[in-house]
């Protein structure tokens, strides 16, 4: 079963162009329009191995999501990415991202950080 990837943006084209891509990858990708729409996902049950994040969404934002997903012990472990336009990379120390990237984003180096996250911690993740 391939690991799923959680895809939280509000920029519908952009999470179409990566979910695509990931699941040429071989990943299989579960988009989330904004952090109120991921929590929902994850607290219903909805499984992810990884989660790609964009910061500033309408509804909640990136900040908002990471620290409501750290307060829950059961979905606080899921490893996230941080991808954003924003370029106060200082400002970011806070979400304890396992990476952090610069929109626009290299999709097979995005690819590659989830790789390695999902490979080097397998089965370790739930939500």
């Amino acid at each position: 079963m391939p690991a799923t990837v959680l895809v939280v943006d509000d920029d519908a084209d952009l999470v179409r162009l990566i979910s695509r891509f990931l699941t040429l990858e071989g990943f299989a990708a579960v988009p989330a329009a904004n952090g109120r729409e991921a929590l929902a996902y994850l607290k219903g049950g909805g499984q992810a191995q990884a989660i790609l994040l964009d910061l500033r969404m309408p509804i909640m934002d990136g900040w908002a999501f990471r620290r409501a997903q750290r307060a829950d012990p059961a979905i606080a472990s899921i490893p996230v990415i941080v991808l954003s336009g924003v370029a106060d990379l200082e400002g970011m120390r806070d979400l304890d991202a396992a990476s952090t990237f610069n929109k626009p984003v290299s999709l097979p180096e995005m690819a590659g950080a989830v790789r390695r996250l999902v490979e080097s911690d397998a089965g370790s993740f739930r939500a």
